[in-house]
């Protein structure tokens, strides 16, 4: 019986020991977006615009010098029944209003009814208290535009926190 447990316990040791694969703390590309990209001519009869959603890496706690970390998923969803709708960039800001990234850099389409999310880890503090989104969007004319959502959470021991933020058009 020791013959038997004695490998499997030093296998478990080895593997518990083993060097852990570096997570990414956003998800700069949690889904392929090539998978997504759209080829819109030029002179497609879209209407484009621009929403504005807010976000937060943190938020402060008690006093300007404590804060909180948070998780936030950042929604794009499609409110039409028969309409795809596209998206031509989706932007990251911090509090100072500096480019943190650029999610993609072609369009991607969304496909009706259709949920495409970012999500921003916990670990990633680089929005700080003010971050923000820009979207650059096309819509068929007489679709509805897209919605933009923003679920920011955080649990620590027992206690746990959540909010949400809406897009809004900013053109």
């Amino acid at each position: 019986m020791t013959k038997i447990f004695f490998p499997l316990i030093l296998s478990l040791l080895i593997l518990s020991c083993a060097e852990k694969t570096k997570k990414e703390v956003s998800s700069i590309d949690p889904i392929n977006w090539s998978n997504r990209t759209a080829n819109i001519p030029e002179q497609d009869s879209l209407l484009n615009g621009t929403s504005y959603l807010s976000v937060y890496s943190e938020i402060y706690s008690e006093t300007e010098h404590r804060t909180h970390n948070l998780t936030s998923t950042i929604s794009m969803r499609n409110t039409n029944l028969k309409d795809t709708i596209y998206i031509n960039k989706a932007e990251y800001f911090d509090t100072k209003g500096n480019s943190i990234r650029t999610y993609f850099e072609e369009p991607i389409y969304i496909k009706p009814m259709e949920t495409v999310e970012i999500v921003i880890d916990e670990k990633d503090r680089s929005g700080g208290t003010g971050a923000n989104f820009l979207f650059q969007w096309s819509i068929k004319p007489n679709s509805h535009k897209p919605y933009f959502e923003g679920v920011m959470i955080s649990t620590s021991g027992q206690q746990g926190l959540s909010f949400t933020t809406q897009g809004r058009r900013v053109d």
